[in-house]
């Protein structure tokens, strides 16, 4: 079954953003979740770019089983319509 980590990301890395959800992806895995990577290395041009990723974030959700939100997740934005989204779609979650 195929899963995404949902995290907050604003002002970090890429490397910051995957070395937070390392542990998580593990555990993830030792459950038998296929994790997708959701850190997307394109950085749209133009217009509102969190929208974009949060566009392309949800695209991921609607593919997957399973959607795991790390710490902090309620303080985002993106990752509380994304929680929504998992609510009013069906999509199974979990919080930490």
């Amino acid at each position: 079954m195929k899963a995404i980590v949902s995290q907050p990301m604003n002002g970090k890395s890429a490397e910051q953003i995957r070395a937070e959800r390392a542990d998580t992806i593990k555990l993830l895995e030792t459950r038998g979740y296929e994790v997708i990577d959701t850190v997307f290395p394109d950085v749209p041009e133009g217009g509102n770019i969190p929208l974009k990723y949060l566009a392309k974030s949800l695209e991921y959700i609607a593919e997957v089983y399973f959607v795991y939100f790390m710490k902090g997740w309620e303080n985002a934005r993106g990752c509380r319509i994304e929680h929504q989204c998992c609510i009013d779609y069906g999509i199974v979650f979990e919080v930490s």
